[in-house]
């Protein structure tokens, strides 16, 4: 009788060792889990903080944050926005755009310079609470569609934008362009220039600026980096038309993606001492600096 039982402390012993794995899985995972939400906050707002919105000329205005630029462009029928920034930025744009006495429900258009997560990620949002229409290059959309899944970037990274890491809220893209049309609200026209490089849809958009007596031509250019987690096959010679194509345009004023690389502090605090507030902002020697320097930077191979 004696030999059939089974040793009593056997299954306790089971016990507390699958508990004591548990309570070790859990001590490990607490602070993964709080790495990895922190990561998140600060992938969703990329340590982006309010700037003060301003004019630049006419119906052209700066609504974006410290560095992450995006821009209002205003009119009687309807308002457009390029640029949404990275996830968390939205509430800065909107508020900016109230600040300066307009409301982000007459924004009719959302527009997109290149599909990075720092750029398209607050897309989804802007359309939401505008309840505007998203237009984008081919290439671009798609990227937008998936939430930041781009085929051209590091196959290492591309996990960490699946599971929403380095992703992005996909957002629907309501038309796709071809280089060179042209997108219309009323009187506000923008023309899309395809300037790939950076992405294969990277877009730079052209469009005048009526600023009282004088007609000011604008050019939001298009990032000139070379990223070293992002490359495809053709995208020298893309980057090669693309220094032709920016050359070819008038730029009286111009800005791009990243505000420091246009000067968006120096010339908003110039406007203090300036006989007219608009004239830091005329700039195309600066211009003509960005185009070369990207162009500079591709000849020596550098990658960001």
């Amino acid at each position: 009788m004696e030999a059939n039982k089974s040793p009593g402390p056997a299954p306790r012993r089971r016990i507390t060792r699958r508990r004591l794995i548990l309570i070790a899985f859990a001590i490990l995972a607490a602070p993964l889990f709080l790495l990895g939400r922190a990561w998140k906050q600060g992938s969703d707002d990329g340590g982006q903080k309010y700037a003060r919105p301003f004019r630049i000329a006419g119906n052209f205005y700066y609504v974006g944050a410290n560095d992450i630029a995006a821009f209002l462009i205003t009119g009687p029928q309807g308002h457009v926005v390029i640029d949404g920034g990275y996830p968390g930025t939205p509430p800065l744009i909107i508020a900016s755009i109230a600040e300066l006495g307009f409301d982000i429900r007459d924004v009719r258009v959302l527009l997109n310079s290149e599909p990075h997560g720092d750029h398209a990620g607050g897309l989804a949002a802007l359309k939401e609470a505008s309840g505007a229409e998203i237009w984008a290059s081919h290439a671009s959309a798609d990227v937008i569609e998936a939430g930041g899944d781009d085929p051209d970037i590091h196959w290492a990274l591309r996990p960490l934008v699946r599971v929403g890491i380095l992703g992005y809220p996909a957002a629907r893209v309501d038309h796709r362009f071809d280089d060179g049309d042209t997108i219309r609200v009323g009187p506000v026209a923008l023309t899309a220039h395809v300037t790939a490089g950076h992405t294969r849809g990277c877009t730079s958009w052209s469009f005048p600026v009526q600023d009282g007596d004088r007609e000011l031509q604008a050019v939001s250019a298009c990032s000139l980096v070379v990223l070293g987690v992002s490359r495809y096959s053709g995208q020298a010679p893309d980057f090669e038309r693309t220094f032709q194509v920016l050359r070819s345009l008038q730029a009286d004023i111009w800005v791009t993606s990243h505000a420091r690389l246009w000067g968006r502090y120096r010339k908003f605090v110039a406007r203090d001492t300036a006989a007219n507030p608009v004239d830091p902002f005329i700039d195309p020697e600066g211009y003509r600096a960005y185009i070369d320097g990207g162009e500079s930077e591709l000849r020596r191979g550098v990658a960001h």
